[in-house]
């Protein structure tokens, strides 16, 4: 049974907001081959809509379900719930689950999701994040992100994002909401509901980053226009370009001092650094309090060899991060791109 799955299970996050479609992605989802050795972890079965694709229960809190899929009920920690099912498949008592997907309530904030896995003893040695997908509802995005902060953070946290309900929306409603998240993240992939998601679930699994990157690489070169919103006005996304090389262990202590102390605000930072000594880019991502192992990347993206981080903050002047920057690079040549500097207000 032990050789039945990888040593660190990938555990995706779907997040969205209510009403935009999560259920019914994930109902696509699952008749797909690849997830047929998967885990699903939901709030309620009756929640899901998944009643009819029940085949076996196997105790109160959890179903196998006509793909072949697991799944589960979350009544309780987030973390109770993922130590339960990596016990019984190691008992041998459920099938040898491959990776976990997670869908999580529509108000809810990623971060604690993620947070879970680095911070559980067990699970840290035993499932690993393979990405944030967000649905995004296509008809009333625009009144959406310019009322709730949630949707917002979901999205700015996103390595995939999925537009959902393109086929009932007015004509040019897609162009406008794609241009409308671009503002709160420049560089997530963004595709349709009806799109081979599953195959950009297999890349952000396997870590092929080429295939996850943006055109401009991990930065976004036009943010596009600014967003109108009364309540979204202290969340930025901004780059901060740096002409020199970066001292690696400098800018270690930086950025965990950084999130040390504004990682709640920090939603997002995601960049490739010219680091002394090393001939190809390094990229880094990190959310909130959280930072990804950095990848050594075979080239540059583009023409020159500047460190370009972006950051999505909620309420942190892009100011005061270059002045913290600067100090701890001891060169004093980052700026920020004036024009991508732009903060979502009306």
């Amino acid at each position: 049974m032990a050789d039945a799955f990888p040593a660190f299970t990938p555990v995706t996050l779907l997040t969205g907001f209510l009403g935009s479609g999560k259920t019914t992605l994930l109902r696509r989802l699952l008749t797909d081959p690849a997830l047929s050795n998967a885990a699903v972890l939901i709030n309620e079965f009756g929640e899901a809509g998944l009643d009819h694709h029940l085949l076996e229960r196997i105790d109160e809190n959890m179903v196998l379900l006509q793909s072949g899929c697991l799944c589960c009920t979350v009544r309780g920690e987030l973390a109770d719930a993922i130590r339960d099912l990596h016990s019984k498949r190691e008992r041998g008592i459920v099938p040898p689950f491959d990776r976990i997907v997670i869908e999580s309530t529509g108000l809810a904030d990623p971060f604690p999701v993620l947070s879970t896995l680095k911070a559980d003893p067990v699970l840290r040695h035993h499932f690993r994040s393979s990405g944030v997908i967000a649905t995004v509802d296509t008809v009333n995005a625009g009144r959406q992100l310019a009322a709730y902060r949630e949707p917002m953070r979901q999205v700015a946290v996103a390595d995939l994002l999925v537009l959902t309900k393109a086929d009932i929306a007015e004509a040019g409603q897609v162009a406008r909401v794609t241009a409308m998240i671009r503002q709160i993240n420049p560089d997530a992939p963004i595709v349709l509901g009806s799109d081979d998601v599953v195959s950009l679930m297999e890349d952000m699994t396997t870590g092929r980053a080429e295939a996850m990157q943006s055109p401009g690489g991990f930065y976004c070169d036009d943010p596009g226009p600014v967003l109108a919103s009364e309540h979204s006005g202290g969340i930025r996304s901004f780059v901060l370009v740096s002409e020199g090389t970066v001292d690696w262990t400098a800018f270690g202590i930086w950025l965990t001092m950084l999130l040390n102390r504004h990682g709640d605000r920090i939603l997002r930072v995601k960049g490739i650094l010219n680091i002394e000594g090393e001939d190809f880019p390094v990229a880094i991502h990190g959310v909130q309090h959280l930072v990804h192992t950095p990848v050594h990347m075979q080239s540059w993206p583009g023409g020159d060899r500047c460190s370009r981080i972006v950051f999505i903050v909620d309420g942190i002047a892009p100011e005061v991060i270059k002045r913290s920057f600067d100090a701890f690079n001891g060169l004093g040549v980052a700026k920020v791109a004036p024009k991508r500097v732009e903060e979502l207000q009306p």
